[in-house]
């Protein structure tokens, strides 16, 4: 996951931020959505994985917000991110579709 969002980062798109990545989901653009297990309270996110399942988009945890905006180039934390343009993370993308398929 840290990795598509780090292929995305650089030659595609990606959001970041709970409202970002909410606003993304609504309009149907997200394309994976990344979201970090210690966010506090964990009701800032909980909507996230009901509204990517409604949509049809993958939807991935990740252990901290340090390592999740690490992957997405911030020197600050960050609860969520959302690949909205894939770049040449299309592959990886793929992959981590059929695992989750499985």
């Amino acid at each position: 996951v840290y990795e598509a969002i780090e292929v995305a980062k650089a030659t595609g798109k990606v959001k970041k931020g709970t409202n970002e990545v909410t606003k993304a989901l609504e309009k149907g653009n997200a394309k994976l959505v990344a979201i970090a297990k210690d966010v506090s309270p964990p009701e800032i996110v909980m909507h996230l994985p009901v509204l990517a399942k409604e949509k049809g988009v993958l939807c991935y945890t990740v252990d901290t917000k340090e390592e999740l905006a690490a992957a997405a180039g911030l020197e600050v934390p960050t609860s969520t991110v959302c690949i909205i343009v894939e770049g040449d993370a299309a592959p990886i993308l793929k992959e981590l579709g059929k695992a989750k398929d499985e």
